[in-house]
C-alpha cells in the first residue's frame, strides 16, 4: 500500500430536485436549514454516512473494508473482533483498591473513613489496547478514513483521529422547504379500520425541496494518514465513493440527489502549498436564472480560475 505524498482539500458539488437532503429530527424530519440565511444545510455526518454504505456495498466480505459504525452494530462487540484475533486479553476494568491508611474522605453523612485508592493500571494494557486500535485501523476503513473514539470499558481500543474530515454542506442559494400532504389506502390494523368507518385512507406527510445546489468542503492530512494505515489506495476509493455514494441511495423521499462536480486540490507537498480557503475561493458559482427561482444544475455557471504554483486542480464528475 503506497503512503500518501500529497495533501489534498477538495469540494463537494451535489444538488437535490424534489426531495429531502437530510432531515431534521429536531424539527419533524423538515429540511436542515440555517433560520437566519435560509439556506439550506447536509451534515458531514451524512454525507460519511452515503461514504460508509458505500464502501459496504461495494467491498462487502473483502479484508481490510469493514465498516465500525453501521446499522445494528454493537461497537464493543466490533473492538472485541481485535482482542478474539490477536488472542489478547482485554484489560480488567479498573476498579478501587481497599481503603488506604493514610488517606481519609468524609461521606455524604459526614461519617470520615478510608479514602479508597484507584487501582493501578498495569504497564501491559496500554500495549494491549495499542495492538487492538492498530488491528481495527488496518481492518476498518471508516477508521482509518475518519477516525473514532472506541474508549468503551469493554474491549477498549483508544481512540484514532483520521486524515479525512468533511464539512457541512450549504446550498449555494436559499432554499425554500415544502410540506405535500399524502394519502395511503390502507390502515395499519383492523381496529383502525373499524375506527375509520370503513374508510381505510390514512393521511401523512412528506417534506421535500423544489431544487437545491449544495457545497460541501473536505480535506485530506498526508501527515495523519500514516497513523491510521490510509493509503493512496483507500483515497482512490474515496473519490469513488464521492462521486457513486447517491447512485446507490436512493430513496423516494431524497428525490433525484446528484453528485455534480468533484474539484481535487492536489499539493505537491505533505504539508501543502497553499490555504484552503484560498484555493476553495477560486470556484465561483453564479445563478444564470435571472428572476425566476433555480430549478435545474443548468441554472449556474461553474468557473474555476487557475489554481496558485505547488497546487493541481483535478475535476472529477460521475
Amino acid at each position: 500500500m503506497a503512503e500518501l505524498q500529497n495533501r489534498y482539500d477538495f469540494m463537494l458539488l451535489f444538488d437535490v430536485k424534489d426531495g429531502n437532503p437530510n432531515g431534521d429530527p429536531d424539527a419533524g424530519n423538515l429540511p436542515r436549514i440555517d433560520p437566519e440565511t435560509g439556506h439550506g444545510l447536509v451534515t458531514d455526518v451524512c454525507l460519511k454516512r452515503k461514504v460508509r454504505n458505500f464502501i459496504q456495498l461495494t467491498k462487502a466480505d473483502t479484508p481490510g473494508y469493514e465498516i465500525y459504525v453501521k446499522e445494528k452494530a454493537v461497537l464493543s462487540a466490533q473492538q472485541g473482533l481485535a482482542y478474539k484475533a490477536l488472542g489478547l486479553d482485554a484489560p480488567a476494568v479498573e476498579e478501587e483498591a481497599p481503603p488506604t491508611e493514610d488517606a481519609e474522605s468524609e461521606d455524604n453523612a459526614g461519617k470520615k473513613g478510608k479514602k479508597p485508592a484507584k487501582k493501578a493500571k498495569k504497564a501491559s494494557d496500554g500495549e494491549t489496547v495499542e495492538k487492538a486500535r492498530d488491528w481495527m485501523c488496518r481492518n476498518f476503513y471508516d477508521i482509518r478514513a475518519f477516525g473514532a473514539v472506541m474508549s468503551l470499558k469493554d474491549n477498549p481500543c483508544g481512540q484514532v483521529r483520521g486524515p479525512i474530515q468533511f464539512t457541512f454542506a450549504r446550498s449555494i442559494e436559499p432554499i425554500v422547504a415544502l410540506e405535500h400532504a399524502i394519502t395511503r389506502m390502507a390502515v395499519a390494523t383492523m381496529g383502525e379500520a373499524e375506527k375509520q368507518g370503513g374508510d381505510n385512507r390514512t393521511m401523512g406527510r412528506k417534506n421535500t425541496v423544489p431544487y437545491g445546489l449544495y457545497r460541501g468542503y473536505g480535506f485530506v492530512s498526508a501527515p495523519l494518514a500514516p497513523k491510521t494505515h490510509f493509503s493512496k489506495e483507500d483515497l482512490d476509493l474515496l473519490w469513488k465513493a464521492l462521486l457513486e455514494m447517491f447512485e446507490h441511495d436512493r430513496s423516494a423521499a431524497r428525490g433525484l440527489m446528484s453528485m455534480r462536480k468533484l474539484l481535487v486540490f492536489e499539493h505537491d507537498s505533505v504539508l501543502g502549498s497553499a490555504p484552503a480557503q484560498r484555493l476553495f475561493d477560486l470556484v465561483h458559482i453564479d445563478p444564470n436564472h435571472g428572476e425566476r427561482p433555480a430549478r435545474d444544475f443548468s441554472d449556474y455557471t461553474i468557473r474555476v480560475d487557475a489554481p496558485p504554483a505547488g497546487v493541481r486542480l483535478i475535476e472529477m464528475a460521475a
